[in-house]
């Protein structure tokens, strides 16, 4: 009796556990699901712009695959099988032995992961308007007002203040900044952190107008700052507030006049400060690397350092296979994470549309 009653208990913990799996799967998914397709796509996007900047180097147009939809189906099936026979008191008419016991289990389970991937190529007339046209100056004032560092955002995405002209690393026209150019932003962003400098959204009718304003507080050092920009800006010197517009030149003392950068142009001026190998450079495969320098002559660093190897990267933020060459950020370079991080920011203030009638391609991954 007792070893039935062991073999009872055998049976219905065995049960059990074959149908454990029978409970939902589907809650426990969304906390992994969701964390490991948003990582795999963010880095997925950050492998892609790093690509079109180093093709982009070397003579290749800027092409973009976008991830439209992930579709995870899970399905679980179990099937249990148990067979037991227990001691019985008939013998064996030739051992005389009673007959033995014997147990048998048997079990079938699957398990199916099917996740359908949709992608959107980034393609068109409107895709390509879109990376051509400038970034309004409003949004880059925006994020002056938000915290962005004043001088980052200009020498990224501005092109020309009031006829004060920002460096260019583009193969047509490389050239380095105006002299006052670094002074300018250099002071912008000391009123930046004090909070003397801002933004002021003026509405009229279903306009929005832009006026940067200059606070009238007595600071003897930021008074300094404040009469530098001034002078700098062909301002008036009694105003605080001073429209902004897009253009090379101001119509009077009292206007802003800012030439922004596009998005094509900005991965045009990255990419000139790209460590290229020399071999590529003495094949002519691709332009010599463009060097800033100031009005001393003195070498002022790229906003984002993209370094080359022949060998993988042990220690990369992000890297990218590419002629036989690994182009890469080093992760311990703070400065070009940063700047390259704030450029994926700045790709969604381009509108990139133009997904009508484009072939979309669906990969079934599982």
């Amino acid at each position: 009796m007792r070893k039935r009653n062991r073999f009872f208990w055998m049976f219905l913990g065995v049960v059990g556990v074959l149908f454990t799996g029978c409970a939902s799967i589907g809650p426990g998914s969304v906390t992994r699901d969701r964390f490991d397709y948003m990582a795999t796509i963010s880095d997925s996007w950050e492998s892609q712009m790093l690509l079109n900047l180093v093709k982009g180097r070397y003579g290749h147009a800027p092409v973009f695959l976008d991830v439209a939809s992930v579709i995870t189906q899970y399905s679980l099936q179990t099937q249990a099988d148990m067979r037991a026979s227990f001691p019985s008191p008939l013998t064996n008419r030739f051992t005389g032995d009673a007959f033995a016991n014997t147990l048998s289990l048997g079990g079938l389970g699957s398990y199916t992961d099917r996740p359908t991937i949709t992608y959107n190529p980034l393609m068109g007339e409107k895709f390509a308007r879109s990376l051509m046209a400038s970034i309004p100056p409003a949004a880059i004032l925006n994020l002056v007002q938000a915290g962005y560092p004043v001088d980052l955002l200009f020498r990224l995405c501005v092109q020309s203040i009031n006829g004060i002209q920002n460096s260019f690393g583009g193969p047509a026209t490389a050239h380095n900044a105006d002299p006052e150019f670094q002074s300018l932003i250099d002071k912008m962003r000391r009123l930046q952190a004090t909070g003397d400098i801002g933004i002021k959204i003026q509405k009229t009718g279903e306009k929005e107008g832009v006026r940067i304003v200059i606070r009238s507080r007595e600071d003897k050092v930021l008074d300094a700052d404040k009469a530098e920009v001034r002078k700098l800006l062909g301002l008036d010197r009694n105003a605080t507030e001073f429209k902004v517009v897009f253009g090379v030149v101001p119509s009077d003392d009292k206007e802003i006049a800012i030439v922004s950068r596009s998005m094509l142009q900005i991965m045009i001026d990255l990419a000139s400060t790209i460590n290229v190998p020399e071999e590529h450079v003495a094949d002519k495969r691709v332009t010599p690397t463009f060097q800033e320098k100031a009005s001393d002559g003195r070498p002022i660093a790229p906003l984002v350092r993209i370094q080359s190897s022949q060998e993988k990267p042990r220690d990369a933020f992000v890297a990218v296979p590419f002629r036989n060459h690994w182009f890469w950020i080093d992760d311990r370079d703070v400065l070009s994470k940063n700047v390259f991080s704030f450029l994926m920011f700045i790709f969604t203030l381009t509108e990139t549309g133009g997904k009508e009638g484009v072939p979309i391609v669906t990969i079934p991954a599982g």
